[in-house]
């Protein structure tokens, strides 16, 4: 009859990592204590005393022994995040696809740094336009160069899954309608847990009423308004026209009217 005993060998070896990752983890702790209380190793002995050097020693000294801490902290980091992934079963596979992913950010990377280029230092975006009370209530215009005559306005509400909206993820679109003759104003609004899904739609209804009343100082035509938004955008932006078109039928005071927005856009919303 077989025997149904567990691997012995096996069971060794998983205790004996399971040691060393202990024993790292504890090392790195002691480390890390050590550095708050200023001793290199945590304990109740006090350092011995001795003559003091020049400064110009002490600096180099002091650099090179905290270069030595940074990398052996980061050698223990490192080898114990992958201890811990060998752990959940992370294997070879994970490990080629993330590499694939970095290759790839790197590949957009250019694309990336020449927008982030225009956005900062063009002279076609306005950022940070105040519209509201709130410290999350901006947006950003993007104006075209061509001057003649007023312009078509298109309101952006970024996605980001309630967490992580933010009005700079719509420059790209800001700056190619803007070579188009379009204005674009990219409205920022409180994320979750800032607010709560009533404070966004407040904080779009908002810009959205700055647009309507003060965009023809900046050259966009009143008459010519139309309102997108992108995934949670796209949802938010919904709501702000629903709620103002409650607010109208039950005859109370607005600064806007939904039918100032000529078109809505809603993108994988």
């Amino acid at each position: 009859m077989a025997s149904m005993s567990p691997p012995i060998h096996g069971l060794r070896q998983h205790d004996e990592t399971a040691t060393h990752f202990y024993l790292d983890v504890r090392c790195l702790i002691c480390r890390f204590l050590g550095f708050i209380f200023g001793t290199e190793t945590f304990g109740n002995h006090q350092q011995q005393q001795f003559p003091r050097k020049p400064e110009n020693m002490e600096r180099q000294s002091s650099f090179s022994r905290d270069l030595g801490h940074a990398a052996a902290e980061t050698y223990l980091i490192t080898r114990l995040t992958f201890t811990l992934l060998r752990y959940l079963g992370v294997g070879y596979r994970w490990y080629t696809r993330l590499v694939a992913l970095a290759c790839y950010a790197l590949l957009l990377m250019p694309g990336f740094l020449q927008v982030a280029y225009c956005y900062f230092f063009s002279s076609q975006v306005r950022r940070s336009i105040v519209y509201g009370d709130q410290p999350r209530n901006r947006l950003d215009l993007y104006l075209p160069t061509n001057t003649n005559g007023p312009k078509p306005v298109v309101v952006f509400v970024t996605g980001g899954a309630w967490i992580i909206g933010y009005k700079a993820w719509g420059s790209l679109l800001g700056l190619q309608l803007a070579e188009r003759d379009i204005i674009v104003a990219c409205v920022d609004y409180r994320n979750f847990p800032q607010g709560t899904i009533s404070d966004m739609v407040k904080d779009v209804s908002q810009g959205v009423s700055f647009v309507c009343n003060l965009i023809d100082r900046f050259g966009g035509d009143p008459n010519r308004i139309y309102l997108m938004g992108q995934s949670a955008g796209a949802h938010i932006s919904a709501c702000v026209l629903l709620e103002q078109a409650i607010k109208e039928s039950r005859g109370e005071s607005t600064t806007w009217s939904v039918s100032q927005i000529k078109a809505y856009f809603g993108l994988s919303g």
